[in-house]
């Protein structure tokens, strides 16, 4: 291919670093930064959701990025204009209007990032040949992950030090979790308040050491003792009264014609006929609780606040603050007692502990920091990519564009993507190769902390997160780098079929704990790592089919297309899933996935591939 001589690994790399971390900033990084400066779960919930919007509706501008400039423009462009929206954020955030503000450039860089997407996943079709395609697939899948643990991890980790580094000195809160401590911790702690003194400003708390029994407590006692602390709480000042009427969700008696004659019906009959018969007990006890006390050492300045965040340090996550994580002191309340609330996981039996950690730094100073490095970053990536990424022959813009022709080139994208060979099956795959999975990726994190009595495995928040969100997290990635190399090697159609039945027949793993319900950590890591693997090995042929249908001369656009059909694939399969478990329950539910199987075993059965797409040519 001629322009192309440079190496993959001098810029696919940087190319999926630089997708994948403005996608986890607007969803993921927003949230958390939101959280720390004070705006309440229902805006955060309700605004940052609508942020997905651009890369659900991105096919219907990729003809744009298709007929105008070239694909490596693009990149490079988008790159400056993610870095320009970035640094929007970083100087707004500051500003007593910071909300709307930020909100704005998160736009603007939800925006950029989705035809940026389109162009990046462009370019990569452009600048390989199919086997190269075939190759870096692993690759490039790695990277956008590393992206997300750059953005989730590393980015997080850099604001909470520059919080650190600033304001009061930490809070460390030790919590320590055993049978042999006392059942009974719901007492509200009164410790003395604390004179000015005048000197250095610090938080005061009255035990550093919390100590909680992993005995289960009365559930009403619970609410009612949390319910407590919270009016305490608000009446200080500490934090803002819940505006429960103004955000009230109005209930309809009346059922729908939906409901009463078509979900009500079926959802019976699935019951009666394939629900399994469990003996549920409903508990009326919950994980121990217990509240810490915390105060200012010295009166704030008229007019100043000290806002103290306190997340987890690090330790077992069967332990959690569930009350009290941003606390708001001022010269009013500054002399009188805030209090958290800490719970242990009602499953946890053995000893365990966690510390937390208290900031009370220059919050919006250190997000402003954090986008700043960010938007340096997308700076450095525009310019690095100027130089190197390659220039292939194909990719060109369309010559002589008017109005007129660039309303013909649109529609005909659409219109030529529909007329593909094979292109009623093609779609048909799209929407199905995932219908199981689909449904199972939605429950595995409800399978696996469910108590056994309705049918899961009964594990802990902590143990959940070393499962699915480490050694599970392990198997996807092996799977997906093997997948690209076998595929290289023999190409797409000799995989299929394996790559297929990895990813359809490792979910029996899910069957196998279902029935046994064993609480064998080695066997339930055991079965998320092949599941998981499978699901890794199994997808790279998914993606290389999505490219091998996009190949022609509108790509990038077909490409897009494709993957707004993976989105709904994915999302229809797993709006009805809770509703069907809860009817089914597990075990039935993951026969149920089993049974789904053959639906994409259908659709891979009728697919016609060039044996040669993927394959090594005489290398």
């Amino acid at each position: 291919m001629k322009g192309n001589s440079k190496s993959p690994w001098a810029w696919i790399p940087s190319l999926y670093l630089a997708e994948g971390l403005p996608y986890v900033a607007v969803m993921t990084i927003s949230v958390i930064m939101y959280k720390r400066l004070g705006i309440s779960n229902t805006n955060i919930a309700l605004y940052t959701s609508w942020l997905y919007l651009p890369w659900v509706i991105k096919p219907f501008w990729s003809p744009f990025v298709d007929l105008l400039k070239t694909k490596r423009w693009w990149i490079v462009t988008m790159q400056l204009l993610i870095g320009a929206g970035l640094a929007g954020i970083a100087f707004t955030i500051p500003l007593p209007f910071f909300f709307q503000a930020t909100l704005a450039f998160f736009w603007l860089l939800a925006f950029s990032s989705a035809t940026h997407d389109i162009a990046a996943d462009g370019f990569y079709m452009l600048g390989l040949d199919t086997n190269q395609q075939a190759m870096y697939v692993g690759i490039r899948s790695t990277f956008y992950q590393v992206a997300t643990i750059m953005g989730q991890g590393v980015l997080i980790i850099l604001a909470g030090f520059l919080e650190s580094s600033s304001g009061s000195e930490p809070v460390r809160i030790q919590v320590e979790a055993s049978p042999q401590y006392t059942a009974s911790t719901l007492y509200i702690p009164q410790a003395p308040a604390l004179s000015s003194s005048g000197k250095d400003l610090y938080f005061v708390v009255d035990q550093e050491t919390l100590r909680i029994g992993t005995q289960k407590v009365n559930q009403d006692s619970v609410q009612a003792f949390i319910q407590g602390i919270r009016e305490l709480n608000q009446q200080n000042g500490f934090i803002e009264a819940e505006q429960t009427a103004a955000h009230a969700i109005v209930q309809h008696t009346e059922e729908s014609g939906w409901s009463k004659y078509v979900s009500q019906p079926l959802g019976n009959w699935i019951q009666t006929n394939f629900g399994e018969k469990r003996e549920t007990i409903v508990s009326d006890q919950a994980g121990n609780v217990a509240a810490v006390a915390i105060q200012l050492s010295a009166k704030l300045e008229e007019g100043k606040e000290r806002v103290l965040n306190t997340t987890m340090n690090r330790g077992d996550r069967s332990i959690s603050l569930i009350h009290g994580e941003r606390l708001v002191f001022n010269e009013t309340n500054w002399d009188k007692l805030a209090y958290m609330v800490f719970q242990i996981d009602p499953k946890l039996t053995a000893t365990s502990e966690a510390e937390f950690k208290g900031l009370s730094g220059n919050i919006p100073f250190a997000w402003s920091i954090t986008f700043f490095v960010l938007a340096g970053l997308f700076f450095c990536f525009s310019f690095y990519h100027r130089f190197s990424l390659p220039r292939p022959d194909s990719d060109k813009p369309h010559p002589n564009l008017t109005a007129a022709s660039i309303f013909k080139e649109f529609s005909a994208t659409f219109v030529s993507f529909f007329k593909k060979p094979q292109a009623a099956v093609a779609i048909f795959f799209m929407l199905t190769y995932r219908f199981s999975e689909a449904q199972l990726v939605k429950l595995i994190n409800p399978f696996l902390l469910d108590s056994k009595e309705v049918g899961g495995l009964g594990l802990t928040t902590g143990q959940v997160g070393l499962v699915y969100g480490t050694v599970g997290i392990l198997g996807l990635t092996v799977g997906g780098i093997l997948g690209g190399i076998v595929v290289a090697k023999g190409g797409l159609k000799k995989w299929l079929w394996p790559m297929a039945l990895s990813m359809l027949l490792t979910s029996a793993t899910f069957l196998y704990l279902a029935y046994t319900q064993t609480g064998n950590m080695f066997i339930i890591n055991l079965c998320v790592v092949l599941e998981q693997f499978g699901y890794g090995f199994g997808f790279t042929a998914y993606m290389l089919y999505l490219m091998y249908y996009s190949d022609g001369e509108q790509k990038t656009a077909h490409y897009a297309i494709c993957t707004g059909f993976m989105a709904l694939g994915m999302m229809i399969p797993s709006m009805f899933a809770g509703w069907l478990q809860e009817l089914l329950g597990y075990y039935t539910f993951f026969v149920w996935i089993m049974i789904c199987s053959v639906i994409p075993a259908i659709a891979v059965a009728l697919l016609k591939i060039d044996p040669q797409y993927g394959k090594a040519t005489g290398r």
